[in-house]
């Protein structure tokens, strides 16, 4: 879903052009981000950003997949949590390898203030670390005394 959304926003909006769908809130952008979350580091210039990037991604993929095979089976939400964090990440893995930045189109306005673009690898991300802090936050229930 992520790839497709991102290629018919490249395919149907020009680079930097918006379209708004819901007035002063939701608008449709088409732009690049070179950098990470939220722009971080788009305006730092590197021939090898783009590289780093990749490597960066690549080792912290590895890292989930490790974490995911290690997390015990019970503990669901840390599991869903994990594999949209992993989604996430191969989708601007590819945007990377592809395009050496990143496509970002989701464009909302709240209170006058505008959100930095997203897209939907990064909303899966955001999910599944949101999953994850639910599950830390939840913690375990104690075991029922009654059963002897």
């Amino acid at each position: 879903m992520d790839q497709y959304t991102k290629f018919m926003v490249a395919l149907h909006i020009p680079l930097n052009y918006s379209v708004e769908v819901i007035e002063g809130i939701f608008n449709l952008t088409h732009i690049r981000n070179s950098g990470v979350a939220f722009g971080l580091f788009a305006s730092q210039q590197s021939e090898y950003k783009a590289l780093m990037f990749i490597i960066i991604s690549s080792i912290a993929i590895l890292a989930i997949l490790v974490i995911f095979h290690q997390n015990p089976k019970e503990k669901k939400l840390v599991q869903v949590g994990l594999i949209l964090i992993f989604s996430g990440a191969i989708g601007n893995l590819i945007d990377r390898a592809l395009h050496g930045e990143v496509i970002d189109f989701f464009d909302f306005v709240v209170r006058g203030h505008h959100f930095p673009a997203f897209n939907i690898a990064d909303s899966c991300i955001t999910v599944g670390v949101a999953l994850m802090v639910v599950d830390l936050f939840r913690g375990e229930s104690a075991p029922d005394s009654s059963v002897v």
